[in-house]
């Protein structure tokens, strides 16, 4: 490879890496629920579709949370699944307003153990981005647009409903191919 193809390459590298930049800065932070009650959020949810993490990458079915309210601020967080083998999974947590923020639908949520809790490295942001008046649907993710998740108090949803969920998520920047749905969980 000669100087001039280098220098090409590099530059062209460069180039792409601004505009890559320019975009993530320009998408901003994706708008979340006004007016959200952290009190109503309360309760059990059911895994509609997500996009695909390694914390729930042992999960085959039955994915779901159940959230009790602590303080005005703190909640707890009980995560459970089927892995492979058919056993029932659970994740013990806890979730709290984000301190960075006076939104309540900017949530951050801790599966770590209670003394690591100090650590701001064990808290990720959850951040409830759309739900229906009478919550029982919620599209919640994070700000960076690595996670997302529909959710429900029931086992499925509308065809049309979930429809309309992921296109408010690409409003909001996130790719709505990346959604991996539950069996049975959309009809």
């Amino acid at each position: 490879m000669n100087s001039k193809t280098k220098k090409t390459g590099v530059l062209l590298s460069v180039l792409c890496l601004f505009f890559i930049a320019q975009k993530s800065i320009a998408q901003g932070e994706p708008e979340t629920v006004v007016g959200f009650s952290l009190a109503r959020y309360m309760g059990t949810w059911h895994q509609i579709a997500f996009i695909p993490n390694r914390f729930q990458d042992f999960c085959v079915s039955e994915p779901s949370a159940v959230y009790s309210l602590l303080t005005d601020a703190r909640m707890s967080i009980i995560n459970s699944c089927r892995d492979r083998d058919g056993v029932l999974r659970r994740a013990k947590g806890q979730g709290r307003l984000n301190k960075k923020y006076s939104d309540p639908a900017r949530l951050e949520v801790r599966f770590a153990p209670a003394w690591l809790g100090f650590l701001s490295a064990v808290w990720g942001d959850y951040w409830v981005l759309e739900i229906d008046p009478d919550y029982s649907v919620v599209l919640v993710g994070s700000p960076d647009r690595k996670y997302l998740w529909v959710l429900a108090r029931d086992k499925s949803i509308s065809n049309e409903l979930y429809n309309n969920l992921l296109r408010i998520a690409q409003k909001k920047g996130f790719n709505p191919e990346l959604m991996v749905a539950g069996e049975g969980s959309i009809n």
